[in-house]
């Protein structure tokens, strides 16, 4: 399993908007993201910068480069445009980050 970090940026003023998208995000796209094997995808928003960083854990990180041949991928990044940085193929500006810490605590069972 592979963690991957990035970010990408809000526009002002469109918070709750993005909020509210992804609460409602659609069937079909989490089922495709389940597929790639993206498992524990988490976005937080820094509402000082607008600034959203994600974190994801995927089983093969190359099936990434796959999901923009996708519909719906398309169809969510047109519909995610008007509120966000976003390429000319409208996909969001992204940016990898590097990891430089991971602190995990070893499970020990006791018997």
């Amino acid at each position: 399993m592979t963690r991957i970090a990035f970010k990408m940026k809000l526009f002002k003023g469109f918070e709750e908007e993005y909020k509210k998208r992804h609460d409602e995000i659609w069937p079909e796209l989490k089922e495709l993201l389940y597929e790639a094997g993206i498992c524990d995808y988490s976005i937080f928003l820094d509402e000082e910068t607008g600034i959203l960083f994600a974190t994801l854990k995927i089983s093969d990180a190359a099936t990434l480069e796959e999901l923009p041949q996708y519909d719906v991928m398309k169809r969510w990044w047109a519909y995610m445009k008007d509120i966000m940085e976003t390429n000319e193929d409208n996909s969001p500006v992204s940016t990898p980050l590097a990891k430089v810490f991971h602190l995990k605590k070893a499970t020990s069972k006791i018997y």
